[in-house]
């Protein structure tokens, strides 16, 4: 169905009863069988529901206190004899474990990431946690050249990918662990901050994004990480240009806010595309790659639900309007909060209407049974459907608890984290 066939209410509404069903069938019994694949993932999978029970308000009442002590202890039971967490439970050997075979269960920095999460989420003390040797540990996966990996090799190589995520997740990490304090903790170095903001730098595009590595295609997702990471380390530009004689990131601000600005599309679906391959405006010296471009006829306005005419014709507000990730692709649910997060972290989420936005998430993507699906008509699934809440949170939704937009979590489980007595003492509070 096209978007000018579908129906739509006036005031979109976020069905709550359906939404907590959704997330109390995946907290409670077996996720369906196509996520066996990501059973290595189970911390993130577990953060996730989690948290969207938080900002549904439901968490107190969907589980018991010995649940959530159970779900604390299973977060425990991940962490290695030697600090961080395992993303699963899979890969321990128990009593079995020696020098020979630790190579094949590692230290990970997303399980540990989403472990610190969930236990805050869960309201714990963060007491269990191996501080000090997390900390000696992410020194060991920054790379020279200022990023991070995911994990240590043999003879302590530094494993995994080098983009903003391993970034974003590391200092998220000494973030929980330690908050803005630079320089040593406890005794332990800190991690090269100028390197990093330089990494982050390094990836920046023309076009204002950033990418996952110097001269590849920006992608939201890559900007949402590094933005939040130079959040997390207190790196963002100073207002007006100001310089304060540190490397701060985002090198061109107002190209990076037109960047992300720019994500918003008319284009939800595939049927909201038409295809100009073999035009005969193409020739063989130009692309013959399928160019799709916006039916702006399918896109009803505000006012009388007129059907757009022209794009060069005014109309007080667009119906719906979704966010891609990337230049000429169509809308996804999850960058709403790729691209929403960023821009509420650079102070400008205004640069987006929140309102079609919000009506294209919860009049196309918002599912019959509860969640959101990625795309309209897509099945929901635990990621689309939790980012869909955040950004939604985000933008201020009655009803759903609010959100922290760095972190990804209710602000209620970061002021808990900050409150506890071990980290005040840190931050100097």
């Amino acid at each position: 169905m096209s978007a000018s066939e579908s129906t739509v209410s006036d005031e979109a509404t976020l069905d709550y009863s359906k939404h907590i069903r959704y997330w109390r069938r995946n907290l409670k019994t077996f996720l369906p069988h196509h996520y066996t694949g990501n059973d290595s993932n189970r911390m993130l999978l577990g953060c996730f529901i989690l948290s969207a029970t938080d900002l549904l308000g439901d968490l107190n009442s969907a589980l018991s206190p010995e649940e959530r002590n159970g779900y604390i202890d299973w977060v425990y039971s991940c962490q290695l004899p030697d600090g961080c967490f395992r993303p699963w439970p899979g890969t321990d050997f128990g009593t079995l474990r020696n020098k020979e075979n630790e190579i094949w269960d590692p230290a990970h920095v997303p399980g540990t990431f989403f472990a610190l999460l969930t236990l805050a989420i869960l309201g714990d003390d963060l007491t269990r946690v191996k501080r000090r040797e997390i900390l000696v540990w992410l020194n060991k996966v920054q790379r020279p050249d200022g990023s991070f990996g995911e994990a240590l090799g043999q003879d302590g190589r530094v494993e995994g990918g080098n983009d903003t995520r391993f970034g974003f997740m590391t200092v998220a990490i000494r973030w929980i662990l330690r908050g803005h304090v630079e320089g040593p903790v406890d005794g332990v170095p800190d991690i090269d901050v100028d390197k990093f903001v330089k990494c982050v730098q390094e990836s920046e595009t023309y076009d204002g994004g950033i990418s996952e590595a110097p001269f590849h295609e920006a992608h939201a997702g890559f900007a949402s990480c590094a933005i939040s990471a130079l959040y997390l380390v207190d790196r963002l530009p100073l207002p007006s240009g100001a310089s304060d004689g540190r490397v701060r990131g985002i090198t061109n601000l107002p190209r990076t806010l037109h960047w992300l600005a720019s994500r918003q599309t008319m284009t939800l679906d595939e049927e909201d595309e038409f295809d100009t391959h073999a035009d005969e405006t193409d020739s063989a010296e130009t692309c013959h790659d399928a160019h799709s471009f916006v039916k702006s006829t399918n896109y009803s306005s505000l006012s009388g639900s007129e059907p757009i005419r022209s794009p060069f014709k005014s109309h007080p507000e667009l119906q719906w309007v979704g966010l891609n990730g990337r230049c000429n692709k169509i809308a996804d649910t999850c960058y709403a909060y790729w691209v929403g997060a960023p821009l509420k972290l650079l102070g400008h989420l205004d640069l987006i209407d929140p309102r079609p936005v919000r009506r294209w998430l919860l009049d196309r993507t918002q599912h019959i049974v509860g969640g959101f699906g990625k795309v309209p008509g897509a099945p929901p699934d635990i990621y689309h459907s939790y980012l869909g809440l955040v950004i939604l949170s985000m933008f201020g939704e009655p009803g759903l608890q609010n959100s922290n937009a760095v972190l990804c979590v209710s602000s209620r489980a970061i002021e808990h984290l900050e409150a506890l007595p071990w980290r005040k003492e840190i931050v100097g509070q």
